[in-house]
């Protein structure tokens, strides 16, 4: 993930504190209005992908004639979003757990280069990964807000995973990266119903986060917010997990970096500290001296996920 984005995830969302429920969605949210199939270019000419990936292990994802990715548009709100699907070219009659996995960063374009040796590994594993970009990213229309009225594109989801046959619905997982942490934890609030979840970077405190560097989060939230002081409150709340650590009752994996310079450990470890007071369900790891998205060990994340995830499939 570029700098970048990784540095505007955090200062940016909008809605009230909702409700613990799932929003009411109309006929055709979810549903798919476009079809095709994700066209790869040669690691060379793709600009900046020689920085997070090898050539071997974005060819290797690319040219395994078993999976194939597609690049759907589906509606959410009355808008048309996109999201990636990676799953096997056959799928038969088979039945296959699914991972809907929540990107970070904000206005995003074309990025599914950069994933795919990513939901590689997790397809490998068994999986089917379905992946929201969120409204205003990849040409989608709407505004982000990240947290606010895009939870709706996390949570129509579900009415798509519905329409694939191929998806085992008794079987969702949930898998948030930096901002998509955040999205994921709201997402079980809200009551996605997933099995288990896992997450790595998240925050889960916001107005620590704005409070760790002002310098750098307060111009951009008032270029997003002009009544930011006085929804100050509303707005932090929406997004700190922390203080509805009570709403959460799916198992979670929190994974951080402890070398991570975009959000402190501290807002994995003081929310752990929460979860274990309430006795909820969790395990936390932080990979000493690794970075944001634990670009040193993205292996051994995913597979600490996917093992979490196995553990909670249901026969």
């Amino acid at each position: 993930m570029k700098k970048n984005h990784i540095l505007t995830i955090f200062f940016l969302a909008v809605n009230l504190f909702g409700a613990q429920v799932l929003p009411a969605q109309t006929a055709d949210d979810g549903k798919i209005l476009e079809r095709e199939q994700y066209r790869f270019a040669p690691f060379e000419k793709v600009e900046g992908l020689e920085k997070i990936l090898s050539k071997q292990e974005y060819e290797t994802a690319v040219n395994d004639p078993l999976f194939e990715m597609q690049r759907l548009k589906y509606s959410s709100d009355d808008l048309p979003v996109v999201a990636y699907l990676y799953k096997p070219k056959e799928t038969g009659s088979k039945k296959y757990p699914a991972i809907i996995f929540n990107r970070g960063g904000y206005i995003r374009g074309n990025i599914g280069y950069e994933l795919v040796p990513f939901f590689h590994r997790l397809a490998l594993a068994g999986f089917v990964v379905i992946a929201p970009l969120y409204r205003a990213s990849d040409g989608a229309g709407g505004k982000d807000e990240v947290g606010g009225a895009d939870m709706d594109d996390l949570m129509n989801i579900l009415p798509l995973a519905k329409s694939l046959e191929f998806v085992d619905l008794k079987n969702l997982f949930l898998y948030g990266e930096s901002r998509g942490g955040m999205m994921t934890f709201q997402a079980l609030r809200n009551g996605f119903p997933v099995n288990a979840a896992a997450t790595y970077g998240g925050f889960t405190d916001f107005d620590s986060l704005i409070n760790a560097n002002p310098k750098l989060y307060e111009p951009l939230i008032k270029t997003i917010w002009a009544d930011f002081e006085a929804k100050k409150n509303e707005i932090v709340k929406t997004r700190s997990a922390i203080a509805w650590a009570d709403k959460i009752n799916t198992p979670l994996l929190l994974m951080h970096g402890g070398a991570d310079k975009s959000v402190d450990p501290l807002q994995t470890l003081n929310f752990a500290q929460v979860l274990q007071k309430l006795g909820k369900n969790y395990e936390l790891l932080i990979y000493s001296g690794d970075n944001h998205v634990l670009s040193k060990n993205q292996k051994d994340r995913d597979a600490r996920a996917i093992g979490w995830f196995k553990k909670h499939i249901k026969q």
